[in-house]
């Protein structure tokens, strides 16, 4: 019964594009093309932290800092339409306190492989 549950949730995840072009369409709109591209700059270099500083924290001692990063992430990321990203975000958030390691290491390396996705479909300026 655990999978089926699982399943479906985990299909979603895996059918999300790396990349929504209309937010940042919509970034661009309000704060103009050079200021958010300095904001974009700033993301990436801020969640390739991120995702370092996850894999070096001990998720049972710093669950509540991982849930914390993890809701950062998913804020910026959706910000920026990168909805894979958000949504791997979004489960640490919510699951973090009972993950266990082997999961933890898994859905870290789902992160990394959407942070490289959507890197990859990232428009080249």
């Amino acid at each position: 019964m655990f999978d089926a549950t699982v399943a479906p949730a985990q299909n979603a995840l895996d059918a999300a594009p790396a990349r929504e072009p209309r937010a940042y369409e919509a970034l661009v709109r309000e704060i103009g093309e050079d200021a958010a591209r300095e904001v974009r700059d700033v993301f990436w270099s801020e969640t390739r932290a991120r995702l370092q500083l996850f894999r070096t924290l001990s998720l049972a001692q710093h669950h509540a800092r991982i849930a914390r990063e993890a809701h950062s992430l998913k804020s910026t990321a959706g910000t920026f339409g990168y909805v894979g990203l958000a949504a791997l975000a979004l489960r640490l958030e919510k699951t973090a306190e009972g993950l266990g390691e082997a999961e933890f290491r898994a859905l870290l390396d789902r992160m990394d492989a959407a942070y490289a996705a959507a890197r990859a479909q990232e428009p080249q300026v």
